[in-house]
């Protein structure tokens, strides 16, 4: 091992090469310029990102994500076990945000059609929506890399993409660099396993009475351990729900009577199918319990 390389390794200065004040001491970052001294981050702490952030409306969200929000010029990929489960709840107050401003909100391949009035409800009227219907994984690619070029201002781009590869999702994360709003990939919770350009990967899953559980995979700083909890009860709900059901894991756990009924609603035999008929008009409805 050379003379220098062993000096780096035992992190002691050399003999004679440099006096012993430069040495043992943290490099203060803010003898740099501004724009370099807010590009460097370490990994032990969340970066403040350089591009603008769009407030998830969650305040101890908004603390572990870099730079306090969603960022804009990125990808952002949330990962859920199953589509349309958790995405309105945990991006509504930010998407609410943006249409009250105006900004026009893009859904590529929804896997269920936009429920008009529960939007509302949500504070996103329907002027605010452009519902995209691509059926088919290579539409969707298409449609969200057309939009995301096309760069729409003051709004959000929501795109779900089960089946998109590593290549693709390069791709899309080339374009967002210069799309000045935030782009949303929804994919299924088993791409957490898969490689991902996005800068910020969260998994959402469903917790007891009402929450969120909040998974962030992967953002510019350390591990965080153990999910962020956010207390999410729907607002269609919090004013006719009584103050027992506002928490009924506790409900449950009081009367031991009704575990069986909490273990059939984890592990439903029966289903509930309601069969409607297109375009827009209920023509009939059927429920049907195996």
């Amino acid at each position: 091992m050379s003379a220098a390389l062993q000096w780096i390794v035992n992190a002691t200065p050399p003999p004679g090469d440099a006096s012993p004040q430069s040495f043992g001491h943290p490099f203060d970052i803010g003898q740099l310029p501004g724009s370099v001294a807010q590009a460097i981050w370490r990994g032990s702490e969340v970066a403040q990102a350089g591009q603008s952030v769009v407030s998830s409306g969650w305040t101890a969200l908004d603390a572990q994500l870099p730079g306090g929000g969603w960022p804009c010029n990125a990808l952002t990929e949330l990962l859920q076990p199953q589509p349309a489960l958790c995405e309105w709840r945990l991006l509504s107050p930010a998407l609410a945000r943006l249409a009250a401003g105006g900004g026009h909100i893009p859904l590529v391949g929804p896997p269920k059609r936009p429920h008009a009035p529960g939007l509302v409800k949500l504070g996103i009227t329907e002027k605010n929506i452009v519902w995209i219907a691509a059926d088919t994984p290579a539409e969707r690619l298409w449609s969200t890399e057309q939009l995301v070029k096309a760069n729409p201002r003051g709004g959000a781009i929501l795109a779900w993409l089960p089946q998109a590869r590593a290549e693709q999702l390069r791709r899309l994360q080339v374009h967002a660099q210069s799309c000045d709003c935030p782009v949303f990939l929804f994919r299924p919770e088993t791409a957490q396993l898969d490689a991902s350009p996005a800068p910020l990967r969260v998994l959402t899953t469903l917790g007891p009475d009402w929450n969120l559980h909040v998974h962030l995979l992967k953002r510019k700083g350390a591990l965080l351990d153990g999910p962020i909890v956010l207390s999410a009860l729907p607002g269609t709900l919090a004013s006719v729900l009584t103050p027992r059901l506002m928490h009924p894991n506790q409900l449950l756990a009081s009367q031991p009577y009704l575990a069986r009924y909490q273990t059939r609603a984890m592990n439903p035999v029966g289903r509930c199918r309601a069969d409607l008929h297109p375009p827009g008009r209920l023509k009939s409805t059927q429920i049907q319990v195996d």
